[in-house]
């Protein structure tokens, strides 16, 4: 098959782009999502068309935030893209472009990149790991993605770790996403920085000079310059998801574990926290770890894994 068309569909913005056999991505274009089922479903059909122009494409490949049905056919639900339940995107997107359509979980469209191109070319047993608002995952074994029974596998953001622990959007308690995720990062820095607001001076400056202001980015940019709150709050996630992955490799015993996602960009702020409690947790049980890795994709990513899996 020749070029494929990539599209990873966010909560807040759409990414296509033209793919050639090799992952490399020859045109692109972002537009915001919308917040409803139609508009997304249109926003996507108009990007794709913009592409088609200049370039002879074959086939679509979407990426979609929320629960995949196993026919690759059917958003079973998403809470943050267009409120999809039971949505059937694929024969949707077909009817309005003309194409054939592979509809895929972005986090496994994104392992997939990284599988085929990325950080864990060669390896064909990987856990990915994506962290950013919340937790996704993706699991691929003897080199194809694993789906489960109803095509829902490869979500250990919903791993219950602390029984009646905080609400989580998904309607459980407890969820692991809750505390090492982005989001988690926020909470623990602004918590931090009410209590101790002397020692958040340089966090509090970015923001609007008050706990609610602080944003993710800016707990990140303080700990860069040495803020302890922001480093402190980077430590308890840390702690937090090197523990995720020890459960994980308890489970899976896989190869490679790929750390993706917006706050992966944060590099040793994350990793080094969070290695040092998943090889504690695994000398204590005598199991061999697997070799961690930052993706390398970045946010192509998930477009160039959907545009591959519509390709295969």
């Amino acid at each position: 098959m020749g070029l494929t068309i990539g599209v990873d569909i966010g909560g807040t913005k759409i990414l296509a782009g033209v793919v050639d056999a090799d992952g490399v991505i020859l045109d692109r274009l972002k537009v915001a999502t919308p917040k409803d089922a139609d508009g997304t479903a249109q926003v996507i059909a108009e990007a794709v068309n913009t592409l088609r122009r200049n370039h002879v494409v074959e086939a679509v490949g979407l990426g979609a935030a929320g629960f995949i049905g196993a026919d690759r056919s059917t958003v079973l639900f998403s809470a943050n893209v267009g409120a999809w339940v039971g949505e059937p995107l694929r024969d949707r997107m077909e009817a309005l472009i003309g194409l054939p359509v592979v509809v895929e979980n972005d986090a496994n469209a994104a392992a997939w990149g990284e599988v085929r191109f990325g950080a864990a070319a060669g390896h064909t047993n990987v856990m990915c790991v994506t962290v950013g608002t919340g937790i996704g995952g993706a699991i691929v074994f003897g080199g194809e993605l694993y789906r489960g029974g109803g095509g829902i596998a490869g979500e250990p953001g919903h791993m219950r770790v602390v029984p009646d622990g905080l609400a989580c959007p998904c309607g459980n308690y407890g969820c692991w996403e809750q505390y090492a995720s982005g989001s988690a990062l926020t909470r623990y820095a602004r918590d931090r920085a009410a209590g101790l607001p002397e020692a958040a001076e340089k966090l509090l400056a970015l923001g609007d000079g008050t706990p609610a202001g602080i944003q993710g980015p800016h707990v990140t940019q303080a700990a860069l310059l040495g803020d302890p709150v922001s480093l402190a709050a980077f430590r308890e996630l840390g702690t937090w998801l090197g523990q995720g992955l020890a459960d994980l490799s308890a489970v899976l015993d896989p190869a490679a574990f790929v750390i993706g996602g917006g706050v992966s960009d944060a590099g040793d702020l994350l990793l080094v926290p969070a290695l040092e409690t998943y090889r504690g947790v695994l000398r204590r049980g005598h199991r061999l770890g697997a070799e961690v890795v930052v993706a390398t994709l970045g946010s192509d990513a998930g477009l160039v894994g959907a545009a591959d899996l519509a390709r295969h």
